[in-house]
């Protein structure tokens, strides 16, 4: 029979006789995950309802091929930790442990196809604005100068998300607490993209994106609140997800829609 630490609770934690809060205990990370697969909907189902409406009525060139397989890789990787969390909670670790493979394969895969992206979706900007007519070709370079600090945005996610998954896969099997919590906090990196989609949502954007970094915050705060309330510390993983975040983006505000940074922008794109 499965232990609680087994089953995804952690041993060090004071566990009461409270069934509310050991129910909690248990499924506070399914659901993290649920929150994070809905919060994808809400962002990409309006968005890409719009945008697919407007390449059927010929005012947007058809989506690249790379969009679809890395919309299908990202809605994989969500649905896997949703099946992990829930076989965590239920104490099937042995099949928790089988899946988690496929994360092996699926990051990778993730990783290489959001580098074909940013730079397919940049280019494809980019020669929109040069081959506009005088007319519209003023906004169609603000389009462009937006897509430089997006790229920023992705830039951040390529490097934290990878870096927090193989933190939190290298802790499995020897810090289950740090293992679970660092791989919630990598799945939350990339939800910018949907939730900067959610335009009746207040924001920053253009002119910063503190928004984004809060929302991101907002999302992860039940499980973060939850832990110290019920453990009376701040575990591990929040130090260490939280002290990275904050060393990347400092970097990331300090470029953001400065004219050297849209000077190399381009460089980095070949354009």
């Amino acid at each position: 029979m499965a232990t609680i630490a087994d089953a995804g609770i952690d041993s060090g934690m004071p566990i009461s006789g409270n069934p509310i809060g050991r129910a909690i205990d248990r499924w506070i990370y399914v659901y993290m995950a649920t929150s994070f697969v809905v919060i994808t909907l809400i962002g990409f189902i309006p968005d890409s309802v719009m945008k697919i409406a407007a390449v059927k009525a010929g005012t947007r060139a058809p989506f690249p091929l790379v969009l679809h397989v890395h919309a299908v890789l990202m809605g994989s990787f969500l649905l896997l930790v949703l099946a992990q969390t829930t076989l965590a909670a239920t104490g099937r670790l042995d099949r928790h442990r089988w899946l988690g493979r496929l994360a092996m394969i699926l990051v990778p895969a993730l990783v290489l196809a959001g580098l074909v992206l940013v730079p397919t979706i940049y280019h494809a900007a980019w020669n929109a604005a040069q081959s506009a007519p005088p007319a519209a070709r003023a906004e169609l370079q603000q389009v462009v100068l937006h897509r430089d600090n997006i790229m920023l945005l992705q830039l951040r996610i390529a490097i934290l998300f990878p870096l927090f998954i193989v933190l939190g896969l290298r802790a499995r099997g020897k810090d289950g607490a740090f293992h679970k919590r660092m791989m919630i906090l990598a799945t939350a990196t990339p939800l910018p993209a949907a939730i900067d989609r959610m335009q009746w949502l207040p924001t920053t954007l253009p002119v910063s994106p503190l928004s984004t970094d809060f929302y991101i915050l907002a999302v992860l705060s039940p499980m973060i609140v939850w832990d110290v309330v019920r453990t009376h510390r701040v575990n591990r993983a929040y130090l260490v997800w939280l002290g990275t975040y904050l060393a990347v983006s400092v970097a990331l505000y300090s470029a953001w829609d400065t004219d050297w940074w849209h000077a190399i922008a381009p460089r980095l794109m070949g354009v």
